[in-house]
């Protein structure tokens, strides 16, 4: 009982919220537009397809098991290469941001590999990797590696000088300034760099999927294209769009959780 007394004040709130009305009313116009546009054969729009042409597309695609088989392995794949890439690059990160030397050797390989598109590394992936789902794997490690890694040591590099002064003044060791000052300072750019990292990860995997193999959401969305489906193409992008929103959320809240002081930022 208390629970859904709870429930109801939450959604009260929320209904209250004056930035939600903007919103809502912001894409109530956008959806209005875009439907007189498409109706009215505005040039501007061409031949893009009218919501409600999208909507009842959608509800087909609901009900479809290739639909959400595209789902599954698009964040299968989403989520091995940014786990990959946030256990060998949250480290590096640390250790380069922490360690002069190893930022000095290690830091200028970085540089020189970070400019190159991760799509410039699918037709090395698929020539190399044993298969096509490693190779995509991979491209969508790349995606958020050196996302994450440069977030990080930006963040330790703008640590105010003054507390690490004051520790090394009262006698920290340097274990005791990274565990206790490094490490909690940079959690933000660690968040940032998660999040970043989680939408070009999307981006990567699903122009990879339109290359280089026949399933997921970016090859549905090809496949949309290539059959003249067009319907299909904007619940392909609609699809692609919201995964990557709730990746992103999840990873906010999840690190929010580890950084209750920007809860009111």
């Amino acid at each position: 009982m208390i629970g859904a007394m709870s429930l109801k004040k939450r959604l009260a709130k929320l209904a209250a919220s004056r930035s939600l009305r903007r919103g809502l009313i912001s894409v109530a116009l956008f959806f209005v537009l875009w439907e007189l546009s498409a109706r009215l054969k505005i040039p501007v729009v061409g031949a893009i397809p009218a919501p409600t042409e999208v909507l009842a597309c959608l509800g087909r695609e609901l009900v479809s098991a290739y639909y959400w088989r595209s789902w599954g392995v698009s964040l299968a794949r989403i989520l091995a290469g940014f786990a990959i890439a946030q256990v060998l690059g949250v480290p590096l990160g640390l250790l380069l941001g922490f360690s002069r030397k190893a930022r000095e050797i290690i830091f200028p390989i970085i540089e020189i590999m970070r400019p190159v598109p991760p799509l410039a590394w699918v037709p090395v992936s698929v020539i190399f990797w044993p298969s096509a789902e490693m190779s995509m794997i991979f491209v969508t490690f790349l995606g958020a590696f050196f996302t994450v890694v440069l977030n990080i040591v930006e963040g330790v590099a703008a640590i105010d000088v003054r507390f690490l002064r004051a520790a090394a003044s009262l006698g920290s060791s340097r274990r005791d300034v990274f565990w206790r000052i490094m490490l909690p300072a940079s959690l933000p750019s660690v968040l940032v760099g998660m999040t970043v990292g989680m939408g070009v990860t999307w981006c990567v995997v699903v122009a990879a999927e339109m290359i280089a193999t026949n399933t997921g959401l970016g090859f549905m969305t090809w496949r949309g294209y290539v059959a003249g489906e067009f319907p299909m193409i904007v619940v392909g992008m609609l699809s692609i769009g919201l995964a990557g929103y709730l990746s992103s959320g999840l990873i906010r809240r999840i690190g929010l959780h580890f950084t209750p002081w920007l809860k009111g930022q």
